[in-house]
Protein backbone atom coordinates (compact mmCIF):
# COMPACT_ATOMS: atom_id res chain seq x y z
CA UNK A 1 0.00 0.00 0.00
CA UNK A 2 2.96 2.31 1.10
CA UNK A 3 4.43 1.48 -2.20
CA UNK A 4 1.61 2.68 -4.62
CA UNK A 5 1.43 5.68 -2.69
CA UNK A 6 4.33 6.35 -3.30
CA UNK A 7 4.02 5.48 -6.91
CA UNK A 8 1.07 8.05 -7.43
CA UNK A 9 2.66 10.58 -5.51
CA UNK A 10 5.37 10.59 -8.15
CA UNK A 11 2.80 10.99 -10.94
CA UNK A 12 1.54 14.14 -9.12
CA UNK A 13 3.63 16.64 -10.71
CA UNK A 14 3.40 15.18 -13.98
CA UNK A 15 -0.25 15.16 -14.07
CA UNK A 16 -0.49 18.55 -12.71
CA UNK A 17 2.09 20.53 -15.04
CA UNK A 18 -0.26 18.63 -18.08
CA UNK A 19 -3.45 20.20 -16.47
CA UNK A 20 -1.37 23.48 -16.35
CA UNK A 21 0.08 23.08 -19.47
CA UNK A 22 -3.51 22.19 -21.61
CA UNK A 23 -5.51 24.83 -19.48
CA UNK A 24 -2.52 27.57 -20.46
CA UNK A 25 -2.85 26.60 -24.07
CA UNK A 26 -6.66 26.76 -24.13
CA UNK A 27 -7.13 29.87 -22.32
CA UNK A 28 -4.20 31.77 -24.93
CA UNK A 29 -5.50 30.00 -28.04
CA UNK A 30 -9.15 31.21 -26.71
CA UNK A 31 -7.26 35.21 -26.35
CA UNK A 32 -5.22 34.74 -29.57
CA UNK A 33 -7.47 33.04 -32.05
CA UNK A 34 -11.33 31.89 -31.39
CA UNK A 35 -12.48 34.87 -29.73
CA UNK A 36 -11.76 36.07 -33.09
CA UNK A 37 -13.17 34.56 -35.72
CA UNK A 38 -13.63 37.51 -38.05
CA UNK A 39 -9.93 37.63 -37.88
CA UNK A 40 -7.95 37.40 -41.45
CA UNK A 41 -5.10 35.40 -42.66
CA UNK A 42 -2.67 38.40 -41.94
CA UNK A 43 -3.13 38.96 -38.72
CA UNK A 44 -3.87 35.14 -37.68
CA UNK A 45 0.09 34.41 -38.64
CA UNK A 46 1.77 35.41 -36.20
CA UNK A 47 -0.49 34.13 -33.74
CA UNK A 48 -0.53 30.85 -35.04
CA UNK A 49 3.05 30.87 -35.14
CA UNK A 50 3.23 31.89 -31.05
CA UNK A 51 0.84 28.97 -30.27
CA UNK A 52 2.76 26.31 -32.57
CA UNK A 53 6.07 27.44 -30.26
CA UNK A 54 3.86 27.48 -26.74
CA UNK A 55 2.80 24.04 -28.02
CA UNK A 56 6.25 22.57 -28.33
CA UNK A 57 7.12 23.97 -25.24
CA UNK A 58 4.76 22.17 -23.53
CA UNK A 59 5.69 19.13 -24.71
CA UNK A 60 8.86 19.89 -23.24
CA UNK A 61 7.57 20.86 -20.09
CA UNK A 62 5.51 17.26 -19.57
CA UNK A 63 8.94 15.63 -20.70
CA UNK A 64 10.48 16.90 -18.03
CA UNK A 65 7.88 16.41 -15.47
CA UNK A 66 7.91 12.69 -16.03
CA UNK A 67 8.98 10.61 -13.10
CA UNK A 68 11.51 8.54 -14.84
CA UNK A 69 15.15 8.77 -14.75
CA UNK A 70 17.52 11.62 -16.09
CA UNK A 71 18.57 9.05 -19.09
CA UNK A 72 15.10 8.14 -20.19
CA UNK A 73 14.01 12.12 -19.87
CA UNK A 74 16.60 12.97 -22.17
CA UNK A 75 15.56 10.69 -25.01
CA UNK A 76 11.86 11.58 -24.57
CA UNK A 77 13.49 15.10 -24.96
CA UNK A 78 15.85 13.84 -27.95
CA UNK A 79 12.52 11.96 -29.48
CA UNK A 80 10.67 14.98 -29.90
CA UNK A 81 13.20 16.82 -31.41
CA UNK A 82 13.46 14.04 -33.71
CA UNK A 83 9.05 14.41 -34.47
CA UNK A 84 9.26 17.81 -35.03
CA UNK A 85 12.41 17.45 -37.78
CA UNK A 86 10.61 14.30 -39.00
CA UNK A 87 7.44 16.15 -40.03
CA UNK A 88 9.35 19.26 -41.44
CA UNK A 89 11.84 16.79 -43.19
CA UNK A 90 9.14 14.31 -44.78
CA UNK A 91 6.00 16.42 -45.44
CA UNK A 92 5.40 17.75 -48.52
CA UNK A 93 7.90 19.58 -50.87
CA UNK A 94 4.84 22.11 -52.04
CA UNK A 95 3.94 23.01 -48.13
CA UNK A 96 7.55 23.63 -47.16
CA UNK A 97 8.57 25.82 -50.03
CA UNK A 98 5.60 27.19 -49.78
CA UNK A 99 5.88 28.30 -45.85
CA UNK A 100 9.45 29.37 -46.68
CA UNK A 101 8.04 31.39 -49.94
CA UNK A 102 5.83 33.42 -47.67
CA UNK A 103 7.97 34.24 -44.69
CA UNK A 104 10.30 35.44 -47.32
CA UNK A 105 7.36 37.55 -48.59
CA UNK A 106 6.54 39.20 -44.81
CA UNK A 107 10.08 39.91 -44.64
CA UNK A 108 10.46 41.39 -48.13
CA UNK A 109 7.06 43.23 -48.57
CA UNK A 110 6.63 43.24 -52.28
CA UNK A 111 3.05 44.24 -51.56
CA UNK A 112 0.39 45.02 -48.99
CA UNK A 113 -2.92 44.53 -47.87
CA UNK A 114 -5.14 46.59 -50.45
CA UNK A 115 -2.96 46.87 -53.19
CA UNK A 116 -3.25 45.99 -56.76
CA UNK A 117 -0.54 42.97 -58.18
CA UNK A 118 -0.88 41.68 -61.32
CA UNK A 119 1.31 38.27 -61.43
CA UNK A 120 0.85 36.22 -64.97
CA UNK A 121 -2.37 36.33 -66.37
CA UNK A 122 -3.62 37.02 -62.53
CA UNK A 123 -4.69 40.51 -61.64
CA UNK A 124 -6.76 41.72 -58.84
CA UNK A 125 -6.26 43.74 -55.14
CA UNK A 126 -4.63 41.59 -52.30
CA UNK A 127 -7.51 40.30 -49.85
CA UNK A 128 -4.94 38.54 -47.59
CA UNK A 129 -1.29 37.24 -46.96
CA UNK A 130 -1.60 33.74 -45.55
CA UNK A 131 1.12 31.15 -44.35
CA UNK A 132 1.22 29.33 -47.83
CA UNK A 133 -0.71 31.09 -50.09
CA UNK A 134 -2.09 35.00 -50.56
CA UNK A 135 -5.40 35.58 -51.70
CA UNK A 136 -6.38 38.22 -54.46
CA UNK A 137 -9.79 39.50 -55.70
CA UNK A 138 -10.00 39.98 -59.03
CA UNK A 139 -12.17 42.39 -60.76
CA UNK A 140 -15.35 40.24 -61.57
CA UNK A 141 -15.39 39.97 -57.58
CA UNK A 142 -13.57 36.33 -57.28
CA UNK A 143 -11.52 35.38 -55.54
CA UNK A 144 -7.60 33.58 -55.99
CA UNK A 145 -5.79 32.14 -53.72
CA UNK A 146 -2.02 32.37 -55.61
CA UNK A 147 0.83 30.09 -53.43
CA UNK A 148 3.35 31.80 -52.30
CA UNK A 149 5.82 30.01 -54.71
CA UNK A 150 4.36 31.40 -57.42
CA UNK A 151 4.33 35.18 -56.20
CA UNK A 152 8.36 34.73 -55.79
CA UNK A 153 9.03 33.21 -58.52
CA UNK A 154 7.21 35.17 -61.49
CA UNK A 155 7.36 39.30 -61.58
CA UNK A 156 4.70 40.72 -59.36
CA UNK A 157 3.80 43.97 -60.72
CA UNK A 158 2.62 46.14 -57.46
CA UNK A 159 0.23 49.41 -58.48
CA UNK A 160 1.38 52.16 -55.65
CA UNK A 161 -1.29 52.94 -53.26
CA UNK A 162 0.27 56.91 -53.55
CA UNK A 163 -0.81 56.91 -57.50
CA UNK A 164 -0.87 54.43 -60.83
CA UNK A 165 -0.42 55.22 -64.23
CA UNK A 166 -3.76 55.07 -66.60
CA UNK A 167 -3.24 54.31 -69.89
CA UNK A 168 -5.24 53.34 -72.97
CA UNK A 169 -3.80 52.65 -76.28
CA UNK A 170 -6.10 53.24 -79.72
CA UNK A 171 -4.54 53.32 -83.15
CA UNK A 172 -5.52 56.09 -85.87
CA UNK A 173 -5.15 56.78 -89.56
CA UNK A 174 -2.35 59.04 -90.96
CA UNK A 175 -4.78 61.43 -92.36
CA UNK A 176 -5.13 63.04 -89.09
CA UNK A 177 -2.31 65.29 -87.64
CA UNK A 178 -0.66 64.22 -84.33
CA UNK A 179 -1.10 67.09 -83.22
CA UNK A 180 -4.72 67.42 -83.53
CA UNK A 181 -5.03 63.92 -81.98
CA UNK A 182 -2.82 64.61 -78.61
CA UNK A 183 -4.43 67.66 -77.92
CA UNK A 184 -7.83 65.61 -77.87
CA UNK A 185 -6.74 63.17 -76.13
CA UNK A 186 -4.89 64.73 -73.50
CA UNK A 187 -8.40 66.90 -73.19
CA UNK A 188 -10.05 63.40 -72.74
CA UNK A 189 -7.88 61.80 -70.16
CA UNK A 190 -8.50 65.29 -67.92
CA UNK A 191 -11.92 64.91 -68.35
CA UNK A 192 -12.00 61.02 -67.13
CA UNK A 193 -10.43 63.12 -64.18
CA UNK A 194 -6.69 62.02 -64.51
CA UNK A 195 -3.73 64.50 -63.17
CA UNK A 196 -0.79 65.45 -65.65
CA UNK A 197 -1.91 63.67 -68.97
CA UNK A 198 0.22 63.38 -71.41
CA UNK A 199 0.50 61.28 -74.97
CA UNK A 200 2.67 59.40 -76.54
CA UNK A 201 3.08 58.55 -80.08
CA UNK A 202 4.29 54.09 -79.63
CA UNK A 203 4.29 53.13 -83.43
CA UNK A 204 3.94 54.00 -86.77
CA UNK A 205 2.49 51.30 -88.26
CA UNK A 206 1.18 50.28 -91.80
CA UNK A 207 -1.72 51.34 -92.05
CA UNK A 208 -2.15 53.64 -88.65
CA UNK A 209 -0.69 55.44 -85.99
CA UNK A 210 -0.53 54.02 -82.23
CA UNK A 211 -1.03 56.71 -79.92
CA UNK A 212 -1.40 56.24 -76.08
CA UNK A 213 -2.60 58.36 -73.54
CA UNK A 214 -1.75 58.47 -70.00
CA UNK A 215 -2.40 59.75 -66.64
CA UNK A 216 -1.94 60.32 -62.78
CA UNK A 217 -4.50 58.77 -60.71
CA UNK A 218 -4.18 59.29 -57.17
CA UNK A 219 -7.49 57.31 -55.76
CA UNK A 220 -6.03 53.65 -56.90
CA UNK A 221 -8.89 52.40 -55.39
CA UNK A 222 -11.08 53.59 -58.04
CA UNK A 223 -8.72 51.91 -60.73
CA UNK A 224 -11.10 50.49 -62.89
CA UNK A 225 -13.98 52.91 -63.00
CA UNK A 226 -11.18 55.94 -63.95
CA UNK A 227 -10.11 53.28 -66.80
CA UNK A 228 -13.71 53.09 -67.90
CA UNK A 229 -14.47 56.53 -68.04
CA UNK A 230 -10.97 57.30 -70.01
CA UNK A 231 -12.17 55.01 -72.99
CA UNK A 232 -15.61 57.00 -72.65
CA UNK A 233 -14.50 60.73 -72.36
CA UNK A 234 -12.13 59.45 -75.16
CA UNK A 235 -14.68 57.94 -77.51
CA UNK A 236 -16.87 61.41 -76.68
CA UNK A 237 -13.93 63.90 -77.30
CA UNK A 238 -12.73 62.43 -80.68
CA UNK A 239 -16.44 61.95 -82.38
CA UNK A 240 -17.40 65.00 -81.34
CA UNK A 241 -14.66 66.16 -83.04
CA UNK A 242 -15.47 63.97 -86.36
CA UNK A 243 -13.00 61.81 -85.88
CA UNK A 244 -13.37 58.68 -86.69
CA UNK A 245 -12.62 55.33 -85.04
CA UNK A 246 -12.46 52.41 -86.92
CA UNK A 247 -11.27 48.92 -87.04
CA UNK A 248 -7.31 47.76 -87.49
CA UNK A 249 -8.83 44.98 -90.34
CA UNK A 250 -10.60 47.88 -92.05
CA UNK A 251 -9.26 49.44 -95.45
CA UNK A 252 -10.71 51.92 -97.37
CA UNK A 253 -9.71 51.60 -101.29
CA UNK A 254 -9.90 54.89 -103.12
CA UNK A 255 -8.88 55.44 -106.31
CA UNK A 256 -5.99 58.20 -106.31
CA UNK A 257 -4.19 60.00 -109.00
CA UNK A 258 -0.34 58.84 -108.92
CA UNK A 259 0.20 62.70 -107.63
CA UNK A 260 -2.09 62.73 -105.23
CA UNK A 261 -0.51 62.65 -101.69
CA UNK A 262 -2.25 61.44 -98.32
CA UNK A 263 -1.46 64.13 -96.10
CA UNK A 264 -3.54 65.63 -93.09
CA UNK A 265 -4.91 69.18 -92.77
CA UNK A 266 -2.40 71.73 -91.54
CA UNK A 267 -3.76 72.65 -87.77
CA UNK A 268 -2.04 75.10 -85.54
CA UNK A 269 -0.34 73.50 -82.59
CA UNK A 270 -1.31 74.38 -78.84
CA UNK A 271 1.16 74.99 -76.29
CA UNK A 272 -0.16 71.71 -74.29
CA UNK A 273 1.44 69.52 -77.55
CA UNK A 274 5.06 70.27 -76.04
CA UNK A 275 6.71 67.63 -75.87
CA UNK A 276 5.92 65.75 -72.02
CA UNK A 277 8.74 64.21 -69.92
CA UNK A 278 6.55 61.32 -69.37
CA UNK A 279 9.38 59.01 -67.54
CA UNK A 280 9.19 61.63 -64.62
CA UNK A 281 5.56 60.23 -63.77
CA UNK A 282 6.40 56.76 -64.74
CA UNK A 283 9.74 56.11 -63.37
CA UNK A 284 9.51 58.42 -60.38
CA UNK A 285 10.96 55.74 -58.06
CA UNK A 286 14.12 55.20 -59.92
CA UNK A 287 14.19 58.54 -60.56
CA UNK A 288 14.53 59.03 -56.69
CA UNK A 289 16.76 56.12 -56.44
CA UNK A 290 19.00 57.71 -58.96
CA UNK A 291 18.96 60.89 -57.14
CA UNK A 292 19.62 59.09 -53.75
CA UNK A 293 22.56 57.66 -55.02
CA UNK A 294 24.29 60.58 -56.48
CA UNK A 295 23.79 62.81 -53.37
CA UNK A 296 25.23 59.76 -51.58
CA UNK A 297 28.58 59.61 -53.56
CA UNK A 298 28.35 63.47 -53.05
CA UNK A 299 28.35 63.32 -49.24
CA UNK A 300 31.26 60.45 -49.41
CA UNK A 301 33.04 63.16 -51.21
CA UNK A 302 32.81 66.18 -48.50
CA UNK A 303 33.14 63.34 -45.64
CA UNK A 304 36.00 62.57 -47.14
CA UNK A 305 37.58 66.25 -47.98
CA UNK A 306 36.42 67.30 -44.45
CA UNK A 307 38.31 64.21 -43.07
CA UNK A 308 41.55 65.88 -44.43
CA UNK A 309 40.78 69.05 -42.76
CA UNK A 310 40.29 67.46 -39.72
CA UNK A 311 43.52 66.30 -39.13
CA UNK A 312 45.38 69.26 -40.31
CA UNK A 313 42.95 71.42 -37.75
CA UNK A 314 42.86 72.34 -34.48
CA UNK A 315 40.90 73.47 -31.37
CA UNK A 316 37.43 74.97 -32.66
CA UNK A 317 38.02 74.90 -36.35
CA UNK A 318 38.64 70.65 -35.93
CA UNK A 319 35.54 70.91 -33.37
CA UNK A 320 33.54 72.41 -35.90
CA UNK A 321 34.61 70.43 -39.17
CA UNK A 322 33.75 66.90 -36.85
CA UNK A 323 30.28 68.39 -36.31
CA UNK A 324 29.34 69.37 -40.12
CA UNK A 325 31.16 65.38 -40.91
CA UNK A 326 28.39 64.33 -38.35
CA UNK A 327 25.49 65.76 -39.92
CA UNK A 328 26.49 64.72 -43.63
CA UNK A 329 26.88 61.36 -42.02
CA UNK A 330 23.52 61.73 -40.73
CA UNK A 331 22.18 62.48 -43.89
CA UNK A 332 23.90 60.15 -45.64
CA UNK A 333 22.80 57.15 -43.27
CA UNK A 334 19.20 58.66 -43.55
CA UNK A 335 19.29 58.19 -47.53
CA UNK A 336 20.51 54.96 -47.28
CA UNK A 337 17.72 53.58 -45.01
CA UNK A 338 14.97 55.70 -45.94
CA UNK A 339 11.92 55.67 -43.09
CA UNK A 340 8.47 54.99 -43.94
CA UNK A 341 5.44 57.55 -42.70
CA UNK A 342 1.33 56.48 -42.45
CA UNK A 343 0.75 57.26 -45.43
CA UNK A 344 3.65 54.39 -46.81
CA UNK A 345 5.88 57.51 -48.80
CA UNK A 346 9.83 57.40 -48.25
CA UNK A 347 10.84 60.26 -46.03
CA UNK A 348 14.61 61.49 -46.45
CA UNK A 349 14.41 60.53 -49.74
CA UNK A 350 15.68 62.75 -52.85
CA UNK A 351 13.33 65.58 -54.24
CA UNK A 352 10.92 64.31 -56.62
CA UNK A 353 11.07 65.52 -60.27
CA UNK A 354 9.10 68.78 -61.16
CA UNK A 355 5.96 67.73 -62.98
CA UNK A 356 5.65 67.81 -66.68
CA UNK A 357 3.41 71.40 -67.84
Amino acid sequence: MEQLSDQVMAFIPLFITVVLAVLLLLTLHWLLLARHPEMGNERRLPRQLIMLVLSLAAAVLIAIALPVSVSTRNQVIGLIGVLVSGVIAFSSTTVTTNLMAGLMLRNTRPFRVGDFIRVGEHFGRVAERGLLDTEIQTEHRELVSLPNTYLITNPVEVVLSDGAIVSVTLSLGYDLHHGQVENLLIEAAGEAGLAEPFCQIVELGDHAITYRVSGLLSEVKSLLTTRSNLYRAILDTLHGNDIEIVSPGFMNQRQLSETTKILPNSVIKAATTELFKAEEIVFDKAEQAQAREEKKQELKSEIKALGVQAKSASGNDKQRITEVISEKTEQMTSLEHPKQDEDGEQQGSAPQPSSPN
